[in-house]
């Protein structure tokens, strides 16, 4: 039996998880394999290296310095998330990535992302946290209109919850049949159709295929949470989730309301702590 964990992005969101894994971490609680989407790729891989308290120090510390985030970094480089400051400055040098314990981590971890060619999910087994992996999770991160496609290979790639949001069947497909399920909404919440979809239409024109998956988003997202739901009525995954909507903008600056989500998530991970230690056994 092959345990797996899977994350769900929602950018600032992400705090949320961020809270449950470390008490997962510091509980010695392991997986064979995790695949993350966006947030869930770039926060979740700090579960392979095992650094507690990582994502919520570097997000305090930076959010609002205008490398990291700001309408000056979209202006000036085409990324409202920095790239370079993110994915070279933060983790090389400002709070340090730890390679050497995610390489010797046996964990595997697949990072997902969406081909601007396809349109369709793709995804990558992190190898050494390297270039490559970090190329990765720009692109799973990468939300469309505020950032340049991550180009990797013969194919540039956008943010992964366009065409997958939550990668349950994917992990399902690498083997994994025991799994934990971390979102980032409230159980019921369902996605509505973009009030502004036939803007956000004429902004990707020029990347059809993102264009069209970002139409039928929502309908995507709401079938992934009727699934899962009916999944975990019947014990196939255990999913853990906020007990409510946690309030928070995807591009959050407040150090408090940060440090407020990633506490609910804190919370959560102790609440289901045995209930996770049960399922896993």
């Amino acid at each position: 039996m092959k345990k797996g964990l899977v994350l769900e992005g929602g950018a600032m969101r992400g705090l949320f998880s961020c809270g449950v894994l470390d008490v997962l971490l510091e509980n010695g609680i392991s997986f064979d394999g995790a695949a993350g989407i966006s947030a869930g790729a770039v926060f979740g891989c700090n579960f392979k290296s095992r650094q507690i308290g990582r994502a919520i120090r570097y997000n305090k510390k930076y959010c609002r310095d205008a490398r990291y985030c700001s309408i000056r970094s979209l202006l000036t480089t085409g990324d409202l998330y920095g790239a370079d400051f993110c994915y070279r400055v933060l983790p090389n040098e400002l709070d340090v990535f730890d390679r050497e314990t995610f390489a010797a981590n046996p964990l595997a971890f697949y990072i997902g992302a969406t081909s601007v060619k396809t349109g369709k999910p793709a995804y990558h087994l992190c190898k050494d946290g390297g270039e490559e992996d970090l190329l990765w999770m720009q692109a799973s991160a990468s939300m469309p209109i505020v950032s340049r496609p991550v180009k990797i290979g013969e194919d540039s790639y956008l943010d992964g919850g366009i065409s997958d949001a939550v990668p349950y069947r994917f992990l399902e497909k690498q083997g994994y049949t025991r799994n934990v399920i971390l979102l980032t909404q409230p159980k019921g919440y369902r996605k509505q159709k973009s009030a502004s979809s036939g803007i956000m239409q004429f902004l990707l024109r020029r990347q059809p295929m993102i264009a069209r998956a970002m139409k039928i988003r929502h309908e995507m997202y709401n079938h992934q949470m009727d699934e899962i739901d009916a999944r975990e009525q019947s014990g196939e995954n255990l999913v853990i989730r906020p007990g409510r909507a946690l309030g928070i903008r995807r591009t959050e600056n407040d150090p408090k309301e940060l440090e407020r989500v990633y506490q609910m998530g804190r919370q959560t991970g102790i609440d289901q702590l045995e209930a996770v230690r049960r399922f896993l056994t």
